[in-house]
């Protein structure tokens, strides 16, 4: 599917005919050309890219959609929203979405490719809550890891709540890592726990799934480096699940990591 293809859909939130992973021939590499592509043609349009969105880095997930390493995308500034603890938004213009409770990051500068978990922790300025609304355009989510890819690393919306500067939270990389993976977050709907999650799932901590980005993102082919003041959210905590008009969501982590609600319109 040409990347203008792919555009059109996403424009229209409607489902692909087929899925790309059909041909023998669509393998990941040729998939990420695809979406570095299809971004080419969304910053042609007007489109600002305000940094990457990791999926698949939630190990239990793997078995469920049958995806077993992690993939990436970009996020636009038409598809970020910045909120203090409450946000509202609209997922009418989405294919099938559902929601994700993550922690994200903000660069203060661009780490090398080759950086330690030290080096990461001194590149990020602040963490936060989010919530990722993801999509799909295959039906009944069915896909394979090049059809992921090539839909945006199935990104539709990014929340991103209170931020917290990082250094308040922990003085270096190990307490980081170990404070966000004994971390956990209840995934709420109308006032019922729908799911209960932990920062160890997320390749053992979000910390340890950005270094495994920057690793992968200097390995592609033409993709673009992290910048100073780009997000970066580093995968869901729990399963995705799927959300509808009217529904009010809350993301409850472990303090001091703040509280996130989501009213979807």
């Amino acid at each position: 599917m040409a990347p203008e293809s792919l555009l059109q859909h996403y424009d229209s939130a409607a489902l692909w005919p087929a899925a790309p992973s059909t041909d023998p021939a669509y393998t990941l590499a040729v998939a990420y050309q695809d979406a570095l592509a299809l971004r080419s043609l969304r910053l042609a349009r007007g489109e600002k890219a305000c940094g990457f969105k990791l999926g698949f880095t939630n190990r239990s997930i793997w078995p469920i959609y049958g995806v077993y390493a992690p993939i990436w995308g970009t996020v636009y500034d038409s598809t970020l929203q910045w909120c203090e603890g409450e946000g509202r938004l609209s997922g009418g213009s989405l294919c099938q979405p559902r929601i994700e409770p993550e922690i994200v990051f903000g660069m203060r500068h661009t780490p090398a490719p080759e950086a330690t978990l030290e080096d990461l922790f001194d590149a990020i300025e602040w963490l936060a809550p989010g919530f990722e609304l993801v999509q799909t355009h295959l039906p009944n989510w069915k896909f394979k890891a090049p059809d992921a890819v090539a839909d945006g690393g199935l990104h539709g919306r990014l929340v991103v709540g209170q931020r917290l500067p990082l250094r308040s939270f922990a003085a270096n990389a190990a307490e980081l890592i170990q404070r966000l993976a004994a971390s956990s977050v209840r995934l709420v709907c109308a006032g019922q726990q729908q799911l209960h999650g932990q920062g160890s799932l997320v390749l053992d901590s979000p910390l340890q799934a950005l270094h495994h980005f920057v690793a992968e993102l200097h390995a592609c082919p033409g993709a673009p480096p992290l910048r100073p003041g780009d997000v970066v959210t580093t995968g869901t905590w729990t399963d995705a699940l799927p959300v509808q008009a009217g529904q009010t969501w809350r993301a409850e982590f472990d303090s001091p990591i703040p509280s996130l609600q989501l009213q979807v319109d």
